[in-house]
């Protein structure tokens, strides 16, 4: 009988011991894991696209979150995907390439659709800063007295450090008859300044023609908008019934648009098939190449000017590099802002959509927009007081050179 009882004993002491062995090897079997194995109900783990990054960091810093973090019934897992998404599109340091997780594609997508009030500004990233690149001509920000450069350090008083342009676009935007309070910085002054803009609906201007009393013709281009390449056309018409044998093209705060509007707007004063911009796609591919198709009908114009400052962007840097670069015009004023990339928006998801820059835009003699700006033949700045007494030190030095 003891020596049944003994065999039992000793049955169960192994059965013991073999789950206890079984069961911390399955312990340190778990905890040595990789750390998505933890993670359960996750859907479309697999890369279609071959990488040797280790992404067992990510995943040990998902799970701390998930199991130590005070906030961490306050974030859905969705939301940790959108944000995580947000980072990895910002670690490529590109301003104008954003992530917009459901919410903030809504309303970049009521943007381009023009159905947001706002106070007319167009604002870009220079030197990791949020800028105006220009305030539109008659806009909200015009009138209260933004001027381009001008830096914007907080809006309702929430800092605009490590903000990407288009967060801050949708806080400066907002209903009819509301008002955005911006603290910005102006260069040359010791202290910000505090602006009280009213959002309104912002009609943006395309054109202006004049003739002046000293024979110089004057076409103020306030945007390269869907339908400002047949205004242009109209005002080139003008100014060939005017006789006139001297033009100023003003571009200052204009922050471009489309780029066909630039091509053919060029292809008025440069030789057909003569390079207007390219587009440099790195080494994902060649370059492309964009050509004047134009009759050339104004190549013979004796004294042209552009007037170009800060808030020259885009569109406007590549119309007045491509008519400086082929000895068309004299530029003069101050460089340009320097936005010279293209962007594609991707859709990622049927509510989400990534931004992403795509090329950027080169000159005929193969100038980075985009690193440099466009420095003029002659340059003129403006003084703060020039700006006190409505001085136009540029318009001056325009008709002066026309004039000699």
């Amino acid at each position: 009988m003891n020596k049944y009882k003994n065999k039992i004993l000793y049955t169960v002491y192994f059965l013991a011991i073999s789950i206890g062995i079984f069961t911390f090897g399955v312990y340190v079997g778990f905890s040595e894991r990789p750390a998505i194995d933890k993670i359960t109900n996750i859907k479309n783990t697999v890369n279609t696209q071959a990488t040797v990054t280790d992404f067992d960091p990510y995943w040990k810093v998902w799970n701390v979150l998930s199991n130590k973090s005070i906030k961490a019934k306050e974030v859905t897992d969705q939301e940790r995907l959108w944000g995580s998404i947000q980072g990895l599109a910002s670690s490529f340091n590109d301003p104008y390439t954003v992530f917009f997780p459901p919410e903030e594609n809504k309303l970049f997508n009521d943007t381009i659709k023009g159905s947001f009030s706002g106070i007319g500004a167009e604002v870009g990233l220079k030197n990791k800063l949020i800028t105006i690149i220009s305030p539109l001509k008659d806009s909200p920000s015009f009138k209260a007295g933004l001027l381009s450069g001008d830096v914007i350090v907080k809006i309702d008083g929430k800092e605009t450090k490590n903000m990407s342009i288009d967060a801050a676009i949708n806080l400066i935007r907002g209903q009819k008859g509301t008002i955005v309070e911006l603290t910005i910085f102006r260069s040359g002054e010791k202290k910000t300044r505090n602006l009280s803009i009213v959002r309104d609906t912002v009609e943006i201007p395309t054109i202006e023609t004049e003739m002046r009393k000293d024979g110089i013709f004057v076409i103020r281009f306030f945007s390269f908008s869907e339908n400002s390449g047949n205004l242009f056309n109209d005002a080139l018409k003008e100014f060939t019934k005017s006789k006139s044998d001297k033009l100023i093209l003003d571009l200052r705060g204009n922050p471009g648009g489309y780029l066909s509007v630039a091509v053919e707007i060029a292809s008025n004063f440069i030789a057909e098939g003569k390079t207007i911009a390219i587009e440099d796609f790195g080494n994902s591919r060649d370059q492309e190449i964009y050509r004047s198709y134009g009759s050339n009908t104004l190549k013979d114009i004796p004294k042209f000017v552009i007037l170009v400052d800060g808030g020259s962007a885009s569109a406007s840097e590549i119309l007045a590099g491509a008519l400086k670069e082929h000895k068309v015009a004299t530029i003069v004023g101050s460089t340009t802002f320097g936005k010279g990339s293209v962007q594609e928006l991707v859709r990622i998801t049927d509510d989400t959509s990534l931004k992403v820059t795509i090329a950027k835009w080169l000159t005929p003699n193969g100038l980075s927009i985009s690193d440099h700006g466009l420095e003029p033949d002659v340059k003129v700045n403006f003084t703060e007081k020039d700006i006190e007494n409505k001085n136009d030190p540029q318009l001056e030095k325009a008709v002066e050179i026309l004039n000699k």
